[in-house]
């Protein structure tokens, strides 16, 4: 199988000639580990894209206090100002564009250019040259965590609680906008589109079912309505306590989910996710194993992993992603461990 066909059957319950795999290029973790990081993800290879031309970033100076700390503050194209401490990590907000919700009679999100012209047929070629082998992902969604930035967390979760008029109108034009993100993503052609919102605690929902359900599931609904129109596939994730919800997800037509595994029991959630017919996203626990675990340890919940969730059988793959902090021997492990697995 090329890449593309193998990430085709995961997503299809198809057996595949080895586990999926895909790897994210976190800035962070490549600065904390730099070039022996960059040769391994080289070496180890994955199913959405050619590892080739990753390079290692590099950080402006300006951004170093003179102890040479990291810390730089930013305002983004939302309006929204962040303190960052740790590079490559979401920083603290400071600042926020809807602070008073009165201010939302002259704020706007940030222009999106409709793709057209030479700059849609580049963009066109470039998907099709992608898709020759790899599986390829675009758009990006995330309708829960940009309200966050945009109004203080407890406000807003009072604001969708009250269903306020003013909540209200800042779903309406966030939709605008990803609606645009997400007409420019199936104009170019990619096979699937990213969608993110964290909707759990370690504990439960952040809302309740029922509030989603009125608030959020209507939204997304109306978004992905054309994707699944277009035949394109829906890759969602979503941290914390979010089994309530799956089949809501699954009902509107996601097709992979990529959930905080340590929170599930794995043979539960293997059968849940067969049943409901939802892809799974594997992503070994970034938090305490990848942090504090011992190297034998990762090898064997890798193995465990994959086992537990029949990744040769289809419905599964690999994610993997390395984070600031992480023990370089446990991110070797993890990587070598995978390349034997893959060959």
């Amino acid at each position: 199988m090329i890449p593309r066909e193998r990430v085709q059957a995961a997503l299809s319950f198809q057996p595949v000639d080895k586990v999926a795999l895909q790897i994210h290029p976190s800035p962070g973790g490549l600065y904390d580990h730099g070039q022996k990081l960059l040769d391994l993800m080289r070496a180890c290879g994955h199913d959405f894209d050619d590892q080739r031309g990753l390079a290692l970033p590099v950080v402006p100076r300006e951004d170093f206090d003179p102890d040479g700390r990291y810390h730089r503050i930013a305002t983004d194209e939302w309006g929204t100002t962040w303190d960052y401490r740790i590079y490559g990590v979401w920083g603290h907000r400071i600042k926020y564009p809807l602070q008073d919700i009165d201010c939302l009679k002259h704020w706007r999100p940030p222009a999106i250019e409709k793709l057209q012209g030479q700059a849609l047929e580049q963009a066109r070629a470039e998907a099709a040259a992608h898709r020759q082998t790899y599986y390829l992902l675009g758009g990006g969604v995330s309708l829960f965590e940009t309200m966050q930035s945009l109004r203080p967390y407890e406000e807003l979760l009072i604001d969708i609680a009250q269903d306020t008029s003013e909540i209200n109108q800042l779903a309406d034009l966030l939709m605008e906008y990803y609606v645009a993100v997400i007409e420019n993503a199936l104009a170019t052609g990619v096979d699937a589109v990213t969608v993110g919102d964290d909707f759990g605690t370690q504990q439960a929902l952040i809302l309740s079912p029922r509030t989603w359900r009125r608030f959020f599931l209507p939204r997304y609904r109306a978004l992905f309505e054309p994707i699944k129109r277009a035949g394109k596939r829906i890759v969602f994730h979503s941290c914390g306590k979010v089994e309530p919800i799956l089949a809501d997800l699954r009902s509107i037509g996601v097709d992979a989910i990529w959930p905080q595994l340590p929170l599930f029991d794995s043979h539960h959630l293997a059968q849940l996710s067969r049943e409901l017919g939802l892809v799974l996203m594997l992503h070994p626990d970034r938090g305490e194993l990848m942090q504090r675990g011992a190297p034998q340890q990762i090898r064997d919940y890798l193995l465990r992993l994959v086992d537990d969730y029949g990744c040769l059988t289809g419905g599964s793959w690999l994610y993997l992603e390395v984070d600031p902090g992480f023990a370089w021997p446990n991110v070797q492990t993890m990587f070598e461990t995978v390349i034997e697995m893959r060959k």
